[in-house]
């Protein structure tokens, strides 16, 4: 697992940001003086220690024989974000020396929070909603966007709900586009506020050249998935939701997170889907990740995922037949019944994705989803090598 912020910096020198600093990482020591004030330097010691960067890190034991008592913003990196290089984006808090890793160059999955506020309450909710005020989370967006490498290949926005920020949301979906062109950006809603064509079509108006929209549909029914959602009306609005993105022809991807509460009806919903949205982009069958409210209700929500096998298959069988494309989420390869493994891709954010002991000798390991490190404490009692 990846630690994505530490408390565990120590400041070498005193420190001039009074404010949080957010800036790209660069290896350069001999960037021009113009620029220095902007950036990070991680600093390797195969040269004098420069002066004039926002803020210099120093990593493992390089630097003790260098004089400090001139310097400012000079910081002793912990160990646990010793992964940091060139490119990557922090923000650095002076008040107690915190680096939060905002993007990462080489992670296969790059996201932003934008707010931990959501009208909706999931029970297995990974990021349980917080009514606060965290309007911070787009200004930390805005501010990163153009610091992040333009051969991104993709950028996700996540919350809480993203929609909640109105006239914001939208305004991130424009910078997104302005600042990487080239960069896809997948966006996670429960689709609710979409309900209001004005919403949708404005989403549209940006034409962002790669834009997708996941949206939780958990239930073939509507008390089933407000249940899940623990919101009246909500399946409804979603579906209204949906309907609009795509009147707007804005790409739309189903995404079913699978429980105990909801695999037995994943074959209805799977034909409830072909029925009604075949008109979607894509579908997502998804695995449990445990943390949050997934956790505090883990013994009404867990089961094994060989237990949902058949409901599985079925599902996704259905779901390809109708040409629909369907993929395989957060779930190892050996739990996955051979007929549509093709569909099983590796889908958990690098900084949490973990393999058992007994993956070690498994053949299929490189192509497998693993497990989310939370996960680890409680995994499916079949998992074999292949």
């Amino acid at each position: 697992m990846i630690h994505l912020h530490s408390r565990n910096n120590l400041a070498l020198t005193p420190l001039s940001h009074k404010a949080p600093f957010i800036s790209k990482i660069t290896t350069n020591a001999h960037l021009p003086a113009a620029l220095r004030p902007a950036h990070t330097l991680l600093w390797d010691g195969s040269c004098p220690l420069p002066s004039g960067f926002g803020l210099t890190l120093i990593s493992g034991t390089t630097g003790g024989e260098q004089d400090l008592s001139s310097r400012l913003n000079v910081l002793r990196l912990a160990p646990e974000l010793g992964y940091l290089k060139g490119h990557d984006v922090i923000k650095f808090h002076p008040v107690n020396s915190t680096i939060h890793v905002l993007y990462r160059k080489e992670a296969n999955s790059n996201s932003f929070l934008v707010t931990e506020r959501c009208n909706s309450f999931c029970i297995m909710c990974s990021q349980p909603p917080r009514d606060i005020d965290d309007r911070y989370l787009v200004d930390d967006m805005l501010a990163a966007l153009p610091l992040i490498h333009s051969d991104t290949p993709e950028i996700g926005i996540t919350g809480g709900e993203p929609t909640l920020w109105g006239d914001d949301f939208i305004r991130l979906i424009q910078a997104s586009k302005t600042h990487l062109p080239r960069t896809a950006l997948h966006i996670l809603s429960n689709g609710r506020n979409f309900k209001s064509l004005e919403l949708a079509v404005k989403v549209a108006q940006v034409k962002h050249p790669d834009l997708m929209i996941g949206i939780p549909l958990y239930a073939d029914y509507s008390q089933l998935h407000d249940f899940i959602v623990q919101a009246d009306n909500a399946f409804d609005d979603t579906l209204r939701g949906i309907l609009n993105l795509k009147r707007c022809q804005v790409p739309v991807e189903i995404r079913v997170v699978l429980h105990q509460k909801n695999f037995r009806r994943l074959p209805k919903l799977a034909e409830f889907i072909t029925r009604n949205l075949l008109f979607v982009d894509h579908v997502a069958l998804m695995g449990l990740e445990i943390m949050g409210f997934a956790k505090s209700n883990f013994n009404g929500l867990w089961i094994d995922p060989y237990d949902y096998s058949e409901e599985l298959e079925e599902a996704t069988h259905t779901l390809a037949r109708y040409g629909m494309r369907v993929s395989i989420y957060n779930h190892p390869l050996c739990v996955v019944p051979e007929s549509v493994r093709q569909f099983a891709v590796r889908s958990i954010s690098d900084w949490k994705n973990d393999f058992l002991e007994e993956c070690q000798s498994c053949r299929s390991m490189n192509e497998c989803g693993g497990f989310f490190s939370s996960n680890l404490a409680k995994p499916s009692a079949h998992i074999r090598a292949l």
